[in-house]
This record gives C-alpha cells, sequence and structure tokens, in this order.
C-alpha cells in the first residue's frame, strides 16, 4: 500500500528492543545485590569484574534510551496516521507507555547513587499530592517512613518483572 513507509518500521524495533532490554537485564540481575549497602558496589563490580560486564551494562543504559526514541517515533507515526480514533488500540498504548515509564524510572534507581536516591526521594513524593490517601501512599511505596533497603528491594522486583508485563 501506498500509505506503508518507512515509519511501519518502530513497533517492531519496539519489539527487538524490549526483547534485547530483558536479555541484558537478565544477565545483569544475575549479578546485581539490592541492599543499600551493596548495590552500588555490585554495580562496580558487574562493570569491572563480570566478563563483557561493561559491554552488557552500556547495551541496557543505552538501549533503553534507543526503545524510548523508537516509542516516540512509533507515537509520532500513530499520530500522523490517525490512529488514536482507534480508542481501544490508543489506550492500550498509553498504558503500556506509562509501565515503560514506570519501570525505567525503578531502573535508574537501582545503581544507588546520590542522584538514584534524590531521584527516588523526590519522584516517588509527588505521590503526597493525592489528596487524604497521598501520605500514606507514600510511605506504602518506601516501606517507611524513608527510601531506604525497602524501597530498593522493591523497585528491584519492579523493574525484573514489570518488563515481562509489557512483553506479555
Amino acid at each position: 500500500p501506498a500509505n506503508i513507509s518507512v515509519w511501519w518500521n518502530f513497533g517492531s524495533l519496539l519489539g527487538l528492543c524490549l526483547g534485547a532490554q530483558i536479555l541484558t537485564g537478565l544477565f545483569l540481575a544475575m549479578h546485581y545485590t539490592s541492599d543499600i549497602a551493596t548495590a552500588f558496589s555490585s554495580v562496580a563490580h558487574i562493570c569491572r569484574d563480570v566478563n563483557y560486564g561493561w559491554l552488557i551494562r552500556n547495551m541496557h543504559a543505552n538501549g533503553a534510551s534507543f526503545f524510548f526514541i523508537c516509542i516516540y517515533l512509533h507515537i509520532g507515526r500513530g499520530l500522523y496516521y490517525g490512529s488514536y480514533l482507534y480508542k481501544e488500540t490508543w489506550n492500550i498504548g498509553v498504558v503500556l507507555l506509562l509501565l515503560v515509564m514506570m519501570t525505567a524510572f525503578v531502573g535508574y534507581v537501582l545503581p544507588w547513587g546520590q542522584m538514584s536516591f534524590w531521584g527516588a526521594t523526590v519522584i516517588t513524593n509527588l505521590l503526597s499530592a493525592v489528596p487524604y490517601i497521598g501520605n500514606s501512599l507514600v510511605q506504602w511505596l518506601w516501606g517507611g517512613f524513608s527510601v531506604d533497603n525497602a524501597t530498593l528491594t522493591r523497585f528491584f522486583a519492579f523493574h525484573f518483572l514489570l518488563p515481562f508485563v509489557i512483553a506479555a
């Protein structure tokens, strides 16, 4: 058909990127420890001591950026061709976009450096703006009154499981 163009490749690229992210994530998870005392050291261990660990980590981090580029181009194609008129399909895409963004955010926190700790605190604190239940929601997500070991463990579990939910 005349309307099929290069823009229709990005859905397939999204599947390829997701597969690569899951594969590299599995290899990274084999060496990562989700404990606040050793998380940063385990990332350094992956980069320094694991065979091609630096490559796997860089493929995972940069693959996430490429994944988002493909997502935005896929959304752009959908807007251009009026795919938003198919409400059910479009709404599923919006839910998938939110899941991917949530997965990326909790993954950003995992190295447990100064900026990721700050990001976890500030972004999750936005939930406190929800009327009536906001503070309870933040404490439930954190697993206590501050970002701590329970938060990191939960974020690792979410980051590990959500790509499989997205792929399903």
